[in-house]
């Protein structure tokens, strides 16, 4: 075991879980039948567009799956084959620390955490199932982000909320966004996938959304890019569903697992912005990439060097040193992360708990013992100075 570093650490991938009003306390009459909680055979379920949603199967989050259930099936220990909810055990009642700013930060107390980005959970499941409603998405990450200044603050130097943000209108997305800035938020989240709309989906890196990554980049900001339902899992149903039904996350199949609707999602998302010409263009610009893992880094590097190597002419800087400048990775706890550090630099790798979600960390302090064979200077870096250069908009 190691001693307990003795500098404040940063971890950038905490959690809230949403309670109804999250999303309706603020949500206008308009687009409330777009987003309802519903009875169904005694159970509250979510609506969303109209169509009953599994997505989620407990949307009110009165109970979960506790803290860190599922940590040891997530490391392979799992000798006996459990499926995920069989490991998780039974689920816990809701908590305040879940849901509560000032709760949660006796808990980053108690657990030897000085500052945390935290993230909403439910959200990440209005944008693909809204995609043709572009305006019920911004208003009800508005409404969210309205309910997160009250409930958490977006400035109080210890709980940095992200501002969730839809592309799908650039005037309105810009909107929000001078909106979080005068609240203090620190970063914003956009979903790694392409932007849908009315007009079909394309790019966030094309340059219709140059207005959006000019304030970024002039606030200094950053923008986190996490894990969601990226639309990525209709592949899976293509092979086995015929393209019907919907991504169910906490169903898990080992044909969609090697499919990698997580790290395929994320790649691209990378790629379309080194490609695509934001960091030429903005090149302050800075991504966080956030509980996607790491495995797809190395495929995903090898891609972009032999790209290189055949359209040099394409590409307005080496693309792979162009990478390394603009994008941090926070990788699992079960991920390789010394070597994710060689491939990147350790000066761009950051801690995440994912706490309290029942795939991360019960304790998120054991993040350390991953990372033992790491110098301290790397260590230091990872648990602590890299978030804190985010937060505070530093530019190296």
């Amino acid at each position: 075991m190691n001693t307990a570093p003795d500098y404040p650490i940063y971890d950038a991938d905490e959690h809230y879980y949403e309670p109804p009003e999250a999303f309706l306390r603020y949500l206008s009459k308009e687009f409330k039948r777009d987003f309802q909680y519903v009875e169904v055979n005694g159970r509250t379920k979510l609506a969303v567009g109209g169509v009953i949603s599994d997505y989620i199967p407990n949307p009110t989050f009165e109970v979960v799956a506790d803290v860190g259930a599922h940590e040891g099936w997530y490391r392979g220990q799992n000798p006996e084959g459990l499926s995920l909810r069989e490991y998780g055990g039974k689920p816990v009642k809701s908590r305040p620390e879940f849901h509560s700013g000032p709760a949660h930060l006796k808990v980053m107390d108690q657990e030897g955490i000085h500052a945390a980005v935290l993230l909403p959970t439910l959200a990440s499941v209005v944008e693909e199932r809204l995609a043709h409603k572009p305006e019920t998405i911004q208003a009800l990450f508005h409404s969210l982000n309205q309910w997160v200044a009250d409930e958490y603050g977006f400035s109080n130097g210890r709980q940095f909320p992200v501002g969730a943000i839809n592309l799908s209108d650039v005037e309105g997305a810009c909107k929000e966004l001078d909106f979080l800035l005068e609240a203090g938020a620190r970063s914003v989240l956009i979903r790694p996938a392409p932007v849908a709309g009315l007009r079909g989906s394309r790019s966030h890196a094309f340059k219709e959304f140059d207005p959006f990554w000019k304030k970024v980049e002039d606030s200094g900001i950053f923008v986190a890019h996490h894990v969601s339902d990226s639309g990525y899992d209709r592949i899976y149903r293509w092979w086995t569903e015929g393209g019907k039904g919907e991504f169910r996350p906490f169903e898990k199949d080992p044909f969609n697992e090697i499919l990698d609707w997580m790290g395929r999602a994320i790649s691209d998302t990378l790629a379309a912005l080194l490609c695509h010409g934001v960091f030429d263009r903005f090149p302050n610009v800075r991504i966080a990439v956030l509980e996607n893992g790491s495995s797809w880094l190395e495929p995903l590097l090898d891609r972009i060097k032999h790209t290189y190597a055949k359209m040099p002419q394409a590409f307005a800087k080496d693309p792979i040193e162009n990478f390394r400048d603009h994008v941090f990775i926070a990788p699992f706890y079960e991920d390789p992360v010394e070597k994710v550090a060689g491939m990147i630099g350790s000066d761009r790798v950051l801690f995440g708990s994912d706490w309290p979600h029942p795939e991360g960390l019960k304790k998120p302090m054991d993040f350390v013992n991953d990372i033992a064979s790491l110098s301290e200077d790397d260590k230091k870096r990872i648990m602590h100075s890299n978030l804190k250069g985010l937060l505070e908009g530093a530019r190296d």
